[in-house]
């Protein structure tokens, strides 16, 4: 069973999809959910979906840990085709998973109390992400 889940995006931030793959694998027996984001500039996370604190200082160790290109600690990024966002994302994808497995049973994710499933958008501008998602039965 393969299904695609559409996030559409604001710039920079991270978007729960955690119901949505919920309701994906739901009446489903024991197996494995797997989630792939199809972009190269946007990431999949598990991450806690209690305290919003969480996610900002997520995504503000993000920015520092790798600015945009026109910042001068960037000087020697030769990608800037598609903006000073663009290969800062890139980077930003190769520290983050792109795809997740998550365990299922009985048609319930097995993830902790407080984790959540987010795509989470590197790019300063408007996207339309697209995950596929697919259950595997045990």
């Amino acid at each position: 069973m393969i299904d695609t889940v559409i996030v559409d995006t604001n710039g920079p931030g991270m978007h729960e999809i955690t119901s949505k793959l919920g309701q994906f694998v739901a009446g489903q027996d024991d197996g494995v959910l797997t989630a792939h984001i199809r972009h190269t500039s946007a990431s999949l996370l598990i991450q806690e979906n209690a305290d919003p604190d969480v996610q900002h200082d997520l995504l503000e160790w993000l920015d520092r840990a790798v600015p945009q290109a026109n910042s001068p600690a960037m000087s020697w990024v030769t990608h800037r085709v598609e903006g000073p966002d663009d290969m800062a994302a890139h980077i930003k994808a190769t520290i983050l998973p792109v795809s997740l497995s998550i365990p299922v049973r009985s048609g319930r994710m097995m993830l902790g109390r407080w984790q959540g499933v987010y795509v989470v958008e590197h790019r300063a501008h408007q996207h339309r992400r697209e995950v596929t998602i697919a259950f595997t039965r045990a």
